[in-house]
């Protein structure tokens, strides 16, 4: 396969930290993230798997992202550009934690002191230097930041409750140490790295479709907005499933102008000049993938991957092997792409280069908040699960399914977080005040993928969503992301169509 090869300017954080993971990388063998390899190793005829399991496991940062608002369009570049660097930080910090296990094992101070603590300071700078951007810029940061400054660390099977702490659970920082111990932390025997050489996903993260229960799944977010009432048309346009082989790892909505600012890589569909440098004169000019060329929109989701030990295009890429995103690239077999209507009423168009992302690519850490990751099986549409991946039977294909946020606040095509100017429908299928109805981006992805063996606590051969490092590949971090390049003609037609109550393509 092949990926985006567009010249690209590399930031100096990228370069710091494509230089550490470089020390990763050696001979074609990954030793990115091996968590569990100290938990079954014996030192003097002790067995030191209890002791290991009681490490942390990853590093949880609280999302200063989430927490901006006020920040002047003329400052928004700046302060995405600080924000990809604070990513970079988490994976430099999260690259040394998973190399020094023996350190780690040997001084109950290491992690806080070499690891923890440094990061804090360089966070610290950062958030510094964000606020004197928004401030410069006639904005009125908030003088607050600096509390999300402390990281802590935490075993794997610890997820973060709620999401609303950002991270900050109890208001405390973990002294590093016992991340294992006091957190609801279990002993790890059998959670291993599936000899991957990657921590995730463990047999844990994955459950038969089977025993998921019909219509158990929490639906705060992904509400689907059409219904029997309201505007009940619908219109499909088909962009193929990446057949130009169109890969990287940028994240042109939340990290601009960032070499490698998602850090795993992303499938692309629709718009064929997806990178981070791409402008919306870049986009509006591009070639399509959809069938309708007044269709350039672009739609990415993270790639899904067979960890069978495949050597892809990127297994020693950023974004890719160099941060433990390693194996065969699934692309589906069916990406459906459909906008549907409001149970309430009429649907108003979408502005031409309206940003959205659904889901939280940091789930694992922020808690489920933002999360919007459905899975399932083809035939078990009714069971459908956010923090697992199914098993699904022989014949049936792995399903992920995503309803976009469908309320705009009329005025944004971005938010300084990348969120506030759109939401999702409420209970009753309405949009809150100061919000009003556009069409709703539904996008429904089918693979054929074997289903992985899970025996004695060990999971071979597994598939997992590309993620950043520190997420160690979890369901719950699956994401979507959308712009709205429909020409005006298009929008109008398929906002017509929806609010005539027919189905068009």
């Amino acid at each position: 396969m092949g990926r985006n090869t567009r010249k690209r300017r590399t930031p100096l954080a990228t370069k710091i930290v494509a230089g550490a993971a470089a020390l990763a990388v050696g001979g074609g063998g990954l030793v990115w993230a091996n968590f569990y390899a100290s938990a079954h190793e014996d030192h003097g005829g002790h067995n030191r798997t209890r002791s290991a399991g009681a490490q942390v496991a990853t590093i949880d940062c609280p999302d200063v992202g989430q927490k901006i608002r006020d920040v002047p369009d003329r400052a928004r570049g700046e302060v995405d550009g600080e924000l990809a660097t604070m990513d970079s930080q988490i994976t430099n910090a999260y690259q040394r934690l998973a190399t020094t296990r023996r350190a780690q094992a040997g001084d109950s101070q290491f992690v806080q002191n070499t690891i923890l603590g440094p990061l804090k300071d360089r966070r610290k700078a950062i958030i510094d230097r964000i606020q004197l951007e928004i401030n410069r810029a006639g904005g009125k940061a908030d003088d607050n930041l600096d509390e999300l400054a402390g990281c802590q660390g935490r075993p794997a099977d610890q997820q973060n409750g709620g999401g609303q702490n950002g991270g900050q659970d109890d208001g405390g920082q973990d002294d590093g140490q016992n991340g294992g111990q006091n957190g609801g932390g279990q002993d790890q025997e059998g959670n291993d790295d599936n000899g991957n050489g990657v921590a995730g996903p463990v047999a844990e993260d994955f459950v038969d479709i089977n025993d998921v229960r019909p219509n158990s799944r929490d639906s705060r977010n992904g509400l689907a907005a059409d219904g029997d009432g309201g505007s009940t048309g619908s219109f499909t346009t088909d962009c193929g499933v990446n057949e130009n082989n169109l890969f990287n790892s940028d994240n042109l909505i939340a990290a601009p102008g960032v070499d490698n600012g998602a850090h795993h890589t992303h499938d692309y569909v629709g718009n064929q000049d997806n990178d981070a440098f791409s402008s919306d004169e870049d986009l509006a000019n591009a070639d399509t993938s959809c069938q309708n060329q007044g269709d350039k929109s672009t739609y990415y989701w993270p790639v899904l991957r067979l960890q069978d030990g495949t050597q892809e295009f990127d297994a020693n890429d950023q974004g890719g092997g160099a941060e433990g995103n390693i194996g065969k690239i699934l692309k589906p077999a069916e990406a459906q792409i459909r906008f549907v209507g409001s149970r309430q009423g009429d649907v108003v168009a979408m502005p031409k280069f309206l940003r959205v992302i659904t889901g939280d690519a940091k789930s694992f850490t922020n808690g489920d908040a933002n999360a919007n990751s459905s899975w399932s099986c083809s035939g078990f549409e009714d069971r459908q699960v956010t923090d697992k991946y199914p098993l699904c039977p022989e014949g049936s294909q792995v399903l992920r399914t995503v309803n976009f946020q469908s309320c705009w606040d009329g005025q944004n095509i971005d938010s300084a977080n990348h969120r506030d100017h759109m939401a999702f429908v409420q209970e009753d299928g309405s949009c809150a005040n100061g919000f009003q109805a556009v069409p709703q981006l539904q996008i429904r992805l089918a693979y054929d993928i074997p289903a992985p063996t899970v025996e004695n606590g060990q999971v071979r051969n597994p598939y997992a969503v590309d993620s950043f490092p520190e997420q160690l590949h979890k369901p719950i971090t699956d994401h979507n992301d959308f712009i709205n390049v429909m020409d005006e003609n298009l929008m109008n037609e398929v906002v017509d169509c929806i609010n005539r109550g027919e189905d068009c393509q």
